[in-house]
């Protein structure tokens, strides 16, 4: 079965990123701009993971982490979400949320291709 991952991400510099490298990897990558879309993807696709900017406006990143932890057939999907390092308040919600995983952008940035080929563990 194909890996892949779906970002959700309002910044067209982290979108380019990450459709750039997944692309690169032959992994394939969707953007989903609201939540019931998403929802819905997930279902379907059972993506390998789910990446999250916790600054992100179109999708409340925390609603996103509720709604996806709730939900029996979608909690296993690993789900990650990545802020300003300054924000930590911003990273304590995501936690308790229920995200996996929440790491600083730079990062996020610069272990990309490991975090989308799944080798970053």
């Amino acid at each position: 079965m194909t890996r892949t991952v779906v970002a959700v991400v309002d910044d067209l510099f982290f979108a380019s990123k990450i459709r750039g490298t997944a692309e690169q990897l032959g992994i394939p990558a969707s953007f989903p701009r609201a939540l019931d879309v998403l929802m819905e993807a997930a279902l379907r696709d059972q993506p390998a993971l789910i990446i999250c900017d916790l600054h992100a406006t179109r999708i409340d990143p925390i609603e996103l982490a509720k709604q996806l932890k709730a939900d029996q057939r979608l909690r296993q999907i690993p789900l990650l979400g990545f802020f300003s390092h300054v924000q930590t308040e911003l990273e304590r919600q995501a936690k308790q949320a229920g995200f996996d995983r929440v790491i600083a952008r730079s990062v996020f940035t610069k272990h990309l291709p490991e975090i989308l080929a799944g080798q970053d563990d």
